[in-house]
């Protein structure tokens, strides 16, 4: 909601948006009187921007309850007063607060609240000073702004060299690093995985390693580092820097979050959060336990949440992004089973004004057919990814025979109960009605023609709205029914 002319005060009313989870953005706008004190109940927010408003009045001290805060920006407003407490204030560079009208606190460069510096003037003294004596009082104002002008200056000289200094090295050497408070360093990476000792690492991508760190600042991450050991270093990096650009152009609940990256000397890697339970792949693969654990309600959740993330990707931003990599090995699971979409190497931007053709990429059993010989990315090559994923998910292991023998016999004589995995109890009815709606889904995804397949925004719509009727004793529905019932 930046940059547009919106006035009056910010609604109070916005502080019920309690899941309200990455950015709260009113920048540059017209916005005017006292902030609410109920916008504190947005404990899941993690950045804030009031700046470049005309908002008055204190910044509530409420604020210090929103623990998730790691970004604030309040500069150039009318704004007064004690800072909160918190980290984020306390950790706040001074450049977010600048050209207010007195806010004081421990924040870096701010002045204390007990300094005669936020005292206001006495107005009758000053407006006796500019009636007897008018040109000492203009170039008494031309020396306060000159000494402003400096001061301004000096500081942001002053930020510029912290910034530079963030960005060093012990060896001297320069690294980036975004979103991760710029304070991360190499060494603690390499301290953290004893220079990437494989009992680190957790798993493999398509062109690195993946490894977990335990930060000194108490932090769990993965970090994925670059393997240029076997050749091919130039595809690589391209690689490198499609997901650096991928994934810091789209926020969503089901898209893996990126940390940072660093491109180094001595290795490239890139940090992400860490998800807790590993790849989709590993669960549905690996002991019994673990796939049990991963019941039909959950499993329900996961197909949903891969859903939403394509949804996102191909429907909610311009222009869109194909993933191209849709596997069970790419889609991670978070501690209560939250499905996240990993491994953006190969993702591409679709552009309108662009043939958009492409090499072959992908992993084998994902890929859709047509793209073997159009080379043709679109969106319906994710779609046909995700029915194999959710076939996957619902039989508990890849669905390579399924997918031939539909070619083959249209599912006729294949019962939807015998293709579920048999490691989980039969489900209850109401868990029966969402399967029949995921597996009715999951077929029409799988339609040999691109252009008979359902859109991903139409697909999360359904999953999230309607549960089919059975057709039937839940025993005896086959998947032919299912494809029949599309028609």
């Amino acid at each position: 909601m930046s940059e547009n002319y919106l006035n009056g005060s910010i609604p109070f009313q916005i502080g019920n948006l309690i899941h309200l989870q990455i950015t709260l953005d009113l920048s540059c706008n017209f916005l005017s009187g006292e902030i609410s004190q109920q916008l504190g109940k947005l404990q899941m927010l993690e950045k804030l921007n009031l700046s470049h408003n005309s908002l008055s009045g204190s910044i509530p001290s409420s604020f210090k309850e929103m623990i998730s805060l790691s970004s604030i920006d309040f500069s150039y407003n009318d704004l007064e007063g004690p800072l909160p407490t918190g980290k984020a204030f306390h950790l706040a560079p001074s450049r977010a607060f600048i050209e207010n009208k007195g806010l004081c606190g421990e924040a870096k460069g701010m002045q204390p609240c007990n300094s005669s510096f936020i005292k206001p003037h006495n107005g009758k003294k000053d407006h006796k000073i500019v009636i007897i004596f008018p040109i000492m009082a203009a170039l008494f104002l031309i020396l306060v702004f000159a000494t402003i002008f400096s001061i301004f200056l000096q500081r942001s000289h002053r930020t510029r060299n912290a910034e530079k200094q963030d960005l060093e090295v012990k060896n001297g050497n320069l690294f980036a690093i975004c979103n991760f408070d710029g304070k991360i360093a190499y060494e603690d990476i390499i301290r953290a995985t004893e220079d990437f000792n494989c009992k680190y690492c957790i798993g493999a991508g398509g062109y690195g390693r993946v490894y977990k760190a335990d930060l000194q600042m108490g932090q769990v991450v993965a970090v994925k580092k670059l393997d240029s050991s076997q050749g091919g270093e130039q595809a690589d990096q391209r690689s490198f820097e499609k997901e650096i650009q991928a994934l810091t152009e789209i926020r969503h609940r089901n898209i893996v979050k990126l940390y940072g990256f660093c491109s180094h000397a001595r290795c490239t890697f890139l940090v992400y959060e860490y998800m807790e339970r590993g790849s989709l792949a590993s669960i549905l693969g690996g002991n019994k336990e673990g796939a049990v654990e991963l019941d039909w309600v959950k499993r329900m959740k996961v197909i949903k949440g891969v859903a939403d993330a394509l949804s996102y990707m191909h429907h909610d931003r311009t222009p869109p992004i194909v993933h191209r990599d849709l596997s069970s090995k790419n889609i991670l699971l978070g501690l209560e089973f939250e499905a996240c979409v990993s491994d953006f190497g190969t993702a591409r931007l679709i552009k309108p004004d662009s043939s958009n053709w492409s090499t072959l990429a992908g992993t084998y059993g994902y890929i859709a057919p047509e793209f073997a010989y159009t080379m043709r990315v679109t969106e319906k090559c994710d779609v046909y990814s995700f029915g194999v994923v959710a076939f996957e998910v619902i039989m508990g292991r890849h669905p390579g025979d399924l997918l031939s023998s539909l070619a083959t016999s249209g599912g006729q004589d294949i019962l939807l109960m015998d293709v579920l995995d048999q490691r989980l109890p039969p489900p209850t009815l109401e868990n029966m009605k969402g399967l029949v709606a995921t597996a009715t889904l999951a077929l029409a995804c799988l339609h040999t023609n691109p252009q008979s397949r359902p859109s991903m925004r139409h697909v999360s719509h359904e999953l999230s709205t309607s549960k089919a009727p059975l057709l039937g004793a839940f025993h005896t529905i086959t998947l032919g029914q299912l494809l029949d019932a599309q028609t």
